[in-house]
């Protein structure tokens, strides 16, 4: 029958029939095919019985075949069925209807339960009429033991990337109140497994000083929808106190109305024991500097592998710092900034070649190009800050330099500030490693940002400086000053002689190391510069950073134009991507460069051509797209054509984790001459294997920009505010 789906893992659905009476078999058999099921006639009420399962979609008896029989196979198999299922059958009746009109099918409406009596003599579009919609009841069933099953597998892996993570869950119902948590979550707060936990019992639970502001919080969250976040201290039952922290966001119903607060838990006190040990650590360095200077005779090696362990842990902050800064600027850029120039790019530079005879038009689409790439070199730079290198010393032109970051300092310290920059034009270059002063520059206008939280003005200048004579941490000669100004809250002079220590920082416990200022100051002098700091209370403070001037001329790179390489035949290509104009731009080179290209706008679509027979000598597909990834479509491709050459083409500069796969790697945003170069690189390889297997896959991953080379480099650092 047209437009009925097949059982699950059973081909046409099935019914089986029991009519051992004269022609009745072969009448209902005929009926069942012509309702569009297969059939299968059952001897004896035992076999009947015994082939009742999950795949059966229909059942058929005759009501004189089991009037008198037992039934209590059958009954017991209809009442162990799973939840999802009611099997319907249907009966055939001489003597009227249902149980009202012939009481005997009172027993076989309390067996089967979901009965349809048919009283005979009956028309056949009747009994079709009836068997399909039977069937249609029971392919609903099925759809909803797929849903159950889904569900019950996504509730599995939530529970487990809980445990993975050590959050407990936890649910409040706004309306009454009523706590449910995860056996984690109870654990987090001292509490045992099988232990009856209310809302109240952990307000109470709560440190006395925290109470009063995780309520608020609560609170605020339940009047306004902002996401719930804290961390606070709790007190378990045991009276041992710890550190839990806390999120949580608004559940609301399709009308827009909250119903429950849903969220997540973590015991945090390990973390905080170590800051406050640092805490510790930074009241009282200056003190034990003082002690140990007394003792330096006896004590030179215990001091020793103090410093040791003070450098390992600054190094660690540092990673950790840049781990943090990394994440809050390039979450969404590596992905959607590369799609947005990719498109920009290639159809830039596919226009150039169409007024290729316009000078003007040629100039234009030449600056466009220049802007885009100065977009594409934002995003290299935010990703270099982590590189764990060694000081590259050379003549840099400080005002080119802060004025690639402009963009990057004003997303940084928010709207809130404004940003004035004075950048002289005739300076010299100065000696630096322009990574590392990038990094200095953010640090400073981030420290600058939290002394103005109600905003203000951040000025950031260039000037020149001669140094004669003597002057202490400055040698005589030239001196490049780059000086970032605040109008915030300053700092009193006793603060301001702690403020290059190591440990010291004036933010509240969580919000900063104390290693920033230190950082900065221990660059410049491995410059042979220096790093000067003034400030008064409510006036604000000004870091300079004297950097010694050279007059050897900042090197240029020197890009050379190369020819994109024709085809050297031409290529049917199966082009895969979610994002229509991204599709549009790729399928305009490819045709530039002379092949055939059939685009897909779905994993899915792109395997349903390649299961139908179509040919393809290439497929070119994007790993982030909903429903079937990349990565996933080129392992089912694979399973089917275990040859055909794929390219993965990313803006991200690594996977997600957990994505095990080798595939040649095109990086976004790239140009028609990268997009040529990979397709012969795929073409003339060998078959990658898809799948690592605990180490080298069998060849090495082909790069095609700097942008994944310095991705490479970058790891999981993060630049340090």
């Amino acid at each position: 029958m047209a437009g009925i789906a097949a059982i699950p893992n059973s081909g046409k659905p099935k019914a089986l029939i029991y009519t051992p009476a004269g022609r009745d078999a072969w009448v209902a058999r005929s009926l069942v095919d012509e309702a569009g099921l297969a059939s299968i006639a059952a001897t004896d009420l035992p076999m009947f019985a015994s082939s009742l399962s999950d795949d059966v979609a229909l059942g058929v008896l005759t009501e004189e075949a089991v009037r008198s029989s037992d039934l209590k196979p059958i009954a017991a198999w209809v009442s162990a069925q799973p939840s999802w299922s009611d099997l319907p059958f249907i009966v055939l009746t001489t003597r009227g209807g249902g149980p009202e009109r012939n009481p005997a099918a009172a027993r076989l409406s309390e067996v089967l339960g979901n009965v349809t009596f048919l009283e005979r003599p009956f028309h056949a579009t009747s009994f079709i009429s009836v068997a399909r919609t039977a069937l249609k009841g029971r392919l609903r069933q099925y759809e909803a033991r797929a849903r159950l099953e889904a569900l019950g597998e996504g509730e599995r892996r939530l529970q487990t990337a809980l445990a993975a993570g050590r959050l407990g869950a936890w649910e409040l119902e706004l309306s009454s109140m009523a706590l449910s948590a995860s056996a984690t979550c109870k654990a987090i707060f001292g509490r045992g497994p099988d232990d009856d936990v209310t809302r109240d019992d952990l307000i109470a639970s709560i440190h006395p000083d925290d109470r009063d502001l995780v309520l608020e919080r609560l609170r605020r969250t339940i009047d306004t929808g902002r996401d719930y976040s804290i961390e606070h201290r709790t007190i378990w039952p045991d009276g041992s106190l710890h550190w839990t922290e806390v999120h949580a966001q608004l559940y609301s119903d399709r009308y827009g109305s909250a119903k429950k607060l849903v969220g997540v838990c973590s015991d945090t006190t390990v973390r905080k024991t170590i800051e406050e040990n640092l805490r510790r650590l930074n009241e009282n360095l200056e003190e034990r500097v003082r002690e140990r200077t007394k003792e330096v005779n006896t004590a030179h090696q215990t001091l020793l592998e103090e410093v040791a362990q003070r450098e390992r842990a600054e190094e660690q902050l540092r990673q950790s710092q840049k781990m943090e800064a990394i994440g809050q600027l390039t979450g969404g850029v590596a992905h959607d900034f590369n799609n947005l120039l990719m498109v920009v790019l290639g159809n830039l530079e596919l226009l150039g070649k169409h007024v290729a005879g316009d000078a003007k038009a040629t100039r234009l689409v030449e600056g466009a190009i220049q802007g885009a790439r100065r977009g594409a070199a934002l995003t290299q730079r935010l990703l270099a800050f982590a590189r764990q290198q060694d000081l590259q010393v050379k003549p840099i032109d400080l005002a080119e330099l802060v004025s690639g970051m402009n963009d990057l300092l004003r997303r940084s310290v928010g709207s809130s500030i404004s940003i004035e920059t004075i950048l002289p034009a005739t300076l010299p270059p100065a000696l630096v490693d322009a990574n590392q002063l990038e990094l200095a520059l953010l640090n400073l206008a981030v420290n600058a940002r939290d002394a103005m939280p109600d905003g203000g003005t951040l000025s950031i200048s260039l000037r020149e400086e001669q140094v004669v004579g003597d002057d202490g941490a400055l040698g005589e000669g030239a001196y490049v000053v780059l000086a970032v100004v605040d109008s915030g809250t300053g700092m009193d002079a006793e603060t301001l002689k702690k403020a290059v220590d190591p440990f010291f920082s004036t933010k509240e416990l969580g919000k900063g190391t104390g290693l920033g200022l230190s950082m900065i100051h221990g660059l410049a002098v491995q410059l042979n510069g220096a790093l000067r700091l003034t400030s008064e209370l409510g006036v604000g403070t000004t870091a300079e950073l004297w950097l010694p001037a050279t007059q050897r001329r900042p090197e240029r790179a020197i890009e050379a134009e190369l020819p994109i390489p024709q085809a050297a035949s031409r290529l049917k290509i199966l082009l895969v991507d979610d994002d229509a104009l991204i599709a549009m731009s790729s399928v305009d080179m490819l045709e530039d460069l002379g092949h055939e290209v059939v685009e897909a706008n779905s994993g899915s679509q792109a395997l349903e051509l390649i299961r139908s027979g179509q040919h393809f000598d290439l497929v070119i597909t994007d790993y982030s797209m909903p429903g079937l990834t990349g990565a996933q479509l080129a392992q089912a491709a694979r399973d089917i054509h275990p040859a055909l050459p794929i390219v993965l083409a990313t803006g991200y500069a690594d996977l997600p984790a957990g994505t095990d796969i080798d595939l040649p790697r095109l990086a976004k945003p790239y140009d028609q001459a990268q997009l040529a170069k990979e397709i012969a690189k795929a073409m003339a390889s060998e078959t990658v294997p898809l799948l690592r297997s605990g180490g080298d896959a069998g060849g090495s991953k082909p790069r095609l920009s700097k942008a994944n080379d310095v991705s490479d480099e970058i790891g999981d650092g993060a630049c340090v505010v």
